[in-house]
């Protein structure tokens, strides 16, 4: 638990060669597996290799209890759909779907928002909309997912608000957050700034 520790130290102080390095460790010690490679992961992501990132949550959804499976699998499709690489996106997010429980909505919300920038359509989008809102992780990451999916549906108003509580929120939050979810800021302020006419 100290090598974890000391990875987040180097992770929120944006040394992610090094963090990578203890979360290679960690792997080594076989401890925790999946979250090591969730990790290495998130250091690879921040270096620029996406690649490797994509190999590390693999591994990570392999080598992972089932009660942490969907979760990787989610965090994969997150990256492929950041990336553009929708279809990927979409074939991980339907998987993380598929092991979900109490998350499941926000899954299910994720691979409505990949199939929708893929330029596919949804069907019963506001209903997919709605299951999220009522689900208790329907906050947090959750208001991300709601003010794109919204977005897309032509519900202006509530997309503005998703979005503005999804910024303020990670904005506020401790510093590791805000560098994971570093690609999902950029968006939600792009999208503020396009439909406020910015």
């Amino acid at each position: 638990m100290l090598l974890r520790q000391l990875y987040l130290a180097h992770y929120e102080g944006r040394r992610f060669t090094r963090a990578l390095e203890v979360a290679v460790q960690l792997i080594r010690l076989q401890v925790l597996t999946d979250v090591a490679h969730q990790d290495a992961a998130r250091a690879c992501q921040a270096l620029g290799d996406i690649g490797r990132a994509v190999g590390h949550l693999r591994l990570a959804a392999r080598s992972s209890p089932a009660s942490r499976r969907a979760f990787h699998l989610w965090t994969l499709g997150s990256l492929l759909y950041f990336n553009r690489r929708y279809a990927e996106a979409t074939s991980a997010l339907a998987r993380a779907a598929r092991w979900g429980t109490t998350d499941k909505p926000l899954y299910l919300g994720h691979l409505a928002l990949a199939r929708c920038a893929h330029g596919e359509s949804v069907a019963q989008l506001d209903h997919v909309i709605d299951q999220l809102e009522s689900a208790p992780c329907g906050n947090g990451y959750g208001r991300f997912i709601l003010g794109r999916l919204c977005s897309y549906a032509g519900r202006r108003a509530d997309a503005i608000r998703y979005l503005d509580a999804f910024v303020r929120r990670t904005t506020a939050a401790r510093t590791a957050l805000g560098i994971a979810l570093e690609s999902e800021l950029e968006e939600a302020r792009r999208s503020l700034d396009e439909m406020r006419g910015n």
